[in-house]
């Protein structure tokens, strides 16, 4: 009997998918999504990049371009609530960061703004910690070309403030 329960599921599976498909090509496209929102992915290359977050807990997006050298970041907190409440900065590392384990760290380290003393040697840079209508800008470089990490690393923003800059 489970048997053909199984063979009966498995025909009907695939019916509907050749249905669904219903012969034609489909195209695979790219699409970065959180809870609610597609996040944009920024293909510019730009060495003066400006990224903005918001009190919704995002990025404006994921994905940062720049050449190896010196690369500027500005990051524009959007939103209106007090950094003590939604407060966002940008952490960008060093290449095989555990960015998890960071972001572990850092929920502890509150006196400074959420960077860890302890792991500073696998920061690049990172901005302060601004709340609603602040930004900050900071300078520095990179000179391998490579995909790192950045993150917020106020407590909980983590699962949803991140992303990559890849370095050209």
């Amino acid at each position: 009997m489970k048997r053909i329960f199984k063979v009966s599921f498995l025909a009907l599976a695939t019916m509907f998918a050749l249905q669904s498909c219903g012969g034609k090509t489909t195209e695979k496209t790219e699409e970065t999504t959180t809870t609610e929102e597609t996040v944009a992915v920024d293909e510019t290359i730009s060495n003066d990049i400006t990224i903005e977050s918001n009190d919704a807990m995002q990025y404006s997006t994921n994905e940062l371009r720049a050449k190896a050298g010196e690369i500027t970041v500005t990051l524009k907190h959007t939103g209106k609530m007090e950094k003590t409440v939604m407060g966002h900065n940008f952490v960008v590392f060093k290449m095989g960061t555990d960015i998890n384990a960071y972001g572990a760290k850092a929920a502890d380290a509150k006196d400074t703004d959420y960077i860890p003393a302890s792991e500073a040697a696998s920061v690049i840079a990172h901005t302060k910690l601004i709340g609603g209508g602040e930004s900050d800008t900071i300078t520095f470089s990179i000179t391998e070309p490579g995909t790192y990490d950045y993150i917020c690393s106020f407590p909980g923003h983590l699962a949803l403030m991140k992303g990559k800059l890849i370095v050209e």
